[in-house]
C-alpha cells in the first residue's frame, strides 16, 4: 500500500481485477502497483494476442471479440474474478462501469465493485429520476418539469409551449448523444416522440422519454466530484468539453476558461450536496450546460471519465488511486481537496479514424511514437506493431499538456501535437492540429455547435 494510512479500513483487498481493456486497462494498472497491488487484466480473444503480458504471463481470455460476449458478458467477467482471486473489480469506463446489476453481482460474491452503490447508479442512470434527484439538492437544472411523457400528443404539446420552443425530447435512460429531438415547433411533436421513443426502446430498453428547454448556443462544463460512504463529499475542479461532434468529445480542458469563481464554488458544492443526498461513493462527474453565466444540469456519470487526466493534472490528484481507496472504505479529508486549481491542461483524444470521413481505421500500427518531456503524459497502450481490432471504440491514446496558464498549454500541446507520429492506420492527428490553430478555440469561445459548424465548413479538408 501507499503511505496513506488506512482510517477504517472495511473492505481491504490486495489484487484488483480490470474489467476493461485498452489506455483505461493500463492507467488502472498503473495506479494498482502504485499502491503495491495486483492488478488482473482480461481480454477478449481480439485484443488477447495484442495485450501488455503481465507477471502472471498475460490477461485472462473471457469470450470472443464481441463485446456482448467478453466485455458485457458479466457471467464471464466474474468468473475470471474469482478464478485470479482478486478482491475486487475496476470497470474503467464504458461496458459494465455503471451497470447496477453488475455492481450488485459482485457484492453478491463478496467482491468489491470500484465505483457507487448500485442504488446510486440507478437513480443517477435514469435521466428523469436524476433531474428529480438534482432538484431536491438546489442543483440548477435545465427548464423542464423533470416527468416522462405520455403518449398523449396535445398533453405534450402544452408542455412544450410552457417550456419554450425549441425543446429537445430525450431518452430517460439514453447516453452517449442517442435518444434525443430537437423540436422547434408544435408540428414536429408527434414525429420527434415517435421516433425518439422508438430509439429508446431500441437501444436502452427503456422507452420512457422527457422533454427540457433546448439552449442554443451552450458550453459543456463538468464538475468532477470526490465522495466517501460516511458522508464526506468534494468537487474537484472543472472542466470545458465543448469541442464535440456527434455528441462525442475531442479535445477536453481543464479549469473552464472564463466561469465565474463564485459560481463556480457554489455549483460544485452543490454537487457534493446532491452525492450526500442519494449516498453516493467514489468518483463521478456532473455534465452541466453552461449558457449566459448559468448553469443547466443535463447528467451525472458514475464513473471515472475519460478526460480524467486534465482534472489530476490541475488539482494534483491522483482520481484512480482516490477510487482505490475509497473502495476500501478509506475517508477523505474534504480540507486537503480545498485548493485553487493549478495551470491549465487539455486533453486530446486520439482516434483510429479517418480525419476527413471519420470512418474507422482498423488495423496494424507500425509506427507509434509519442511526446516527453514536463508537462506533457500520454495514455495509451498500443505500441509498434499493434493491431488496432475492429470491434471497439476507436481510441487508441489521450494527448495531456499541463502548463502555468492556458496560452502556455496551448503552444505546448502544439509541440506536442507535431512530436506524434502513428503509422499504418490513419488517426484524427491533423483534426487536432487544426483545433489547437483555430482562433475561436483559441480565445476560449467555442460553444458545443463549434466543431460541427467548423466541419461543415470544410475545417478538415485535406487534413
Amino acid at each position: 500500500m501507499s503511505e496513506r494510512k488506512m482510517a477504517r479500513g472495511l473492505r481491504r483487498f490486495d489484487t484488483v481485477l480490470i474489467a476493461n481493456r485498452g489506455e483505461i486497462a493500463e492507467r488502472v494498472k498503473r495506479a494498482c502497483l502504485a499502491m503495491n497491488m495486483g492488478a488482473v487484466a482480461i481480454a477478449s480473444e481480439a485484443d488477447a494476442a495484442e495485450a501488455s503480458a503481465l507477471e502472471d504471463g498475460g490477461p485472462l481470455c473471457i469470450g470472443p471479440a464481441t463485446a456482448s460476449k467478453s466485455y458485457l458478458n458479466q457471467a464471464a467477467v466474474l468468473l475470471a474474478a474469482r478464478a485470479s482471486g482478486a478482491g475486487a473489480v475496476h470497470p474503467g469506463y464504458g461496458f459494465l462501469s455503471e451497470n447496477a446489476d453488475f455492481a450488485e453481482a459482485l457484492e453478491r460474491a463478496g467482491l468489491v465493485f470500484i465505483g457507487p452503490p448500485a442504488s446510486a447508479i440507478r437513480i443517477m442512470g435514469d435521466k428523469i429520476a436524476a433531474k428529480r434527484a438534482m432538484q431536491q439538492a438546489g442543483v440548477p437544472c435545465v427548464p423542464g418539469p423533470g416527468e416522462p411523457l405520455t403518449d398523449d400528443v396535445e398533453v405534450t404539446c402544452r408542455v412544450a409551449e410552457e417550456i419554450g420552443y425549441p425543446v429537445i425530447i430525450k431518452a430517460a435512460g439514453g447516453g452517449g448523444g442517442r435518444g434525443m429531438r430537437v423540436v422547434r415547433n408544435s408540428a414536429e411533436i408527434a414525429d420527434a416522440v415517435s421516433i425518439t421513443r422508438e430509439e429508446a426502446r431500441r437501444a436502452f430498453g427503456k422507452p420512457e422519454l422527457y422533454m427540457e428547454k433546448f439552449l442554443e448556443k451552450p458550453r459543456h462544463v463538468e464538475f468532477q466530484v470526490l465522495c466517501d460512504e460516511y458522508g464526506n463529499a468534494v468537487w474537484v475542479g472543472h472542466r470545458d468539453c465543448s469541442l464535440q461532434r456527434r455528441h462525442q468529445k475531442v479535445v477536453e480542458e481543464a479549469p473552464a476558461p472564463g466561469i465565474d469563481a463564485a459560481l463556480a464554488a457554489a455549483t460544485g458544492a452543490r454537487c457534493a450536496e446532491a452525492c450526500r443526498q442519494i449516498g453516493y461513493r467514489g468518483v463521478g462527474t456532473f455534465e452541466f450546460l453552461y449558457e449566459n453565466g448559468a448553469f443547466f444540469f443535463i447528467e451525472m456519470n458514475t464513473r471515472l471519465q475519460v478526460e480524467h487526466p486534465v482534472t489530476e493534472a490541475t488539482a494534483g490528484v491522483d482520481l484512480v488511486q482516490e477510487q482505490l481507496w475509497v473502495a476500501q472504505g478509506e475517508t477523505i479529508d474534504p480540507a486537503s481537496f480545498d485548493r485553487p486549481a493549478s495551470g491549465h491542461a487539455f486533453e486530446c483524444r486520439i482516434n483510429a479514424e479517418d480525419p476527413e470521413t471519420f470512418a474507422a481505421s482498423p488495423g496494424r500500427i507500425t509506427l507509434a511514437r509519442f511526446p516527453v518531456g514536463t508537462g506533457i503524459r500520454v495514455d495509451t497502450h498500443v505500441h509498434d506493431g499493434y493491431r488496432v481490432p475492429a470491434y471497439y471504440d476507436s481510441l487508441i491514446a489521450k494527448l495531456i499538456v499541463h502548463a502555468p496558464t492556458r496560452t502556455e498549454a496551448i503552444l505546448l500541446m502544439r509541440k506536442a501535437l507535431a512530436e506524434t507520429r502513428i503509422d499504418g492506420i490513419s488517426t484524427n492527428l491533423p483534426l487536432h492540429v487544426k483545433i489547437f490553430n483555430d482562433p475561436d478555440f483559441v480565445a476560449g469561445t467555442v460553444d458545443i455547435h463549434h466543431l460541427e459548424k467548423r466541419l461543415k465548413e470544410g475545417f478538415c479538408a485535406n487534413a
